[in-house]
């Protein structure tokens, strides 16, 4: 499953800007669900030190996206309709874990969960990702 998930990881990385500035690594997956490990360097954080709520917000709705782009093996683009997120705790640069969850996926619209946890694996942010699904002619 890891090299399933790494190759959509890989085209991230590649092709998307947040994909380079995350930093992304394969932790697990089972279905309807896929954890990832994320970096927050310095090019994310407030003047205080602390990650920027944009930033946390951003990293989720790339990590609830891939998660639909895997399930779907490529054939299903995710158009955001809707981010929520809730910030709960503060986060400093560095490495968190990022997990995706799908809550509900019909033909053409789908709600992800994303939550993001700090190194001492507390929730800081928590996101409910509202999508439109694009069903592509061919597999990214």
């Amino acid at each position: 499953m890891k090299d399933k998930v790494q190759k959509y990881l890989d085209f991230h990385r590649k092709n998307g800007g947040t994909g380079k500035l995350f930093e992304f690594k394969y932790i697990n997956y089972t279905d309807s669900c896929l954890e990832l490990e994320g970096n927050f360097t310095e090019l994310t954080l407030n003047p205080d030190g602390s990650v920027q709520g944009g930033m946390m917000t951003s990293m989720l709705d790339d990590a609830t996206a891939l998660l639909l782009i895997v399930e779907s093996e490529g054939a299903v683009y995710p158009a955001s309709t809707d981010l929520h997120s809730l910030h709960h705790l503060p986060l400093k640069s560095g490495k968190c874990r990022v997990k995706a969850t799908t809550m509900r996926k019909g033909k053409s619209i789908a709600t992800v969960k994303g939550e993001i946890f700090n190194e001492a694996n507390k929730l800081v942010t928590t996101l409910v990702h509202t999508v439109y699904l694009i069903h592509k002619s061919r597999s990214i």
